[in-house]
């Protein structure tokens, strides 16, 4: 049932398009950041195992919300590792296993890039789909990004 919430389905559509994309990059960023908490050692193994762990919870719940607002705006939620595979917008590095500097490196520069397209899809939300609540939830989880990137900045500055 399409929800009547004041969005034409259309733009409901592409928000629940948008949002899968969305979904897509919190997985895998959520992935990565599991395997840097396994794999990571050295001199500050346990702080960075700690912060690692820190994150991926935090993205587990995050990725667990995108979910619900699709489900919310009316569209099913995907759920396997080849649709994340095929929207996420982020790179992914099997078979590497990098120092501890080279994964606070990746989280960052990941976190920084979720910033920015998240960025251009609250635009597509607020003037495109007319889409104010997405708007609003998208720009909360903006903010969040922008604090785990300067969290990983002042570990490298």
């Amino acid at each position: 049932m399409t929800p009547k919430i004041g969005i034409h389905e259309k733009d409901l559509t592409k928000s629940v398009q948008i949002l899968s994309t969305i979904l897509s990059d919190e997985m895998t960023l959520y992935i990565k950041t599991r395997k840097f908490h396994w794999n990571v050692c050295g001199e500050s193994f346990m702080e960075l195992h700690k912060l690692f762990q820190t994150q991926y919870t935090e993205l587990e719940e995050t990725v667990d919300a995108v979910a619900e607002r699709i489900s919310k705006l009316g569209g099913k939620t995907i759920g396997t590792m080849k649709e994340y595979a095929q929207l996420t917008r982020l790179k992914e590095s099997p078979d590497k296993y990098p120092s501890q500097k080279e994964m606070l490196k990746e989280l960052l520069s990941d976190h920084e890039a979720v910033v920015l397209l998240l960025r251009k899809d609250i635009d597509d939300f607020s003037e495109k789909n007319k889409d104010a609540g997405t708007t609003d939830f998208m720009t909360g989880l903006l903010q969040e990004h922008e604090s785990t990137a300067w969290i990983l900045r002042r570990y490298l500055s």
